[in-house]
């Protein structure tokens, strides 16, 4: 059984930065790609950053190139996600995700086997 507990998130104004962590459990989960999803209110779960289980590579949505970064530490396991010159757009509850079973197209959130309770991010103007 896998595990995953987010933390890092809070308030933040615009222009800054904040860093996610998501910590995973289970046997399986350091072989996994580990992805992070995000929920804003009134609006579809949406796809964020992925990272395959070597950690060599990263995808992104592009709302967030340039400013987001995705890493893993697999001795842990966790994944972080590194995100910078933060906009009041990115408020969301923020989701990590594990793809253990499911080899389907990484953007897809029903492509993915087990996720965290979520973690919230609120950018201010």
């Amino acid at each position: 059984q896998v595990q995953l507990v987010e933390s890092g998130g809070g308030l933040v104004q615009a222009g800054g930065s904040l860093r996610l962590s998501c910590a995973a459990s289970g046997r399986t989960v350091s072989m996994a790609p580990l992805a992070w999803f995000r929920q804003a209110p009134g609006k579809e779960r949406e796809f964020v950053a992925r990272i395959d289980w070597r950690g060599g590579s990263a995808s992104y949505a592009d709302s967030v190139k340039g400013r987001f970064t995705i890493s893993r530490d697999n001795a842990k396991p966790t994944v972080y996600l590194q995100m910078n010159s933060l906009e009041p757009k990115d408020t969301a509850i923020y989701y990590c995700a594990a793809q253990v079973y499911n080899s389907g197209t990484y953007y897809f959130q029903n492509n993915y086997d087990y996720w965290g309770q979520g973690t919230q991010v609120t950018v201010s103007s």
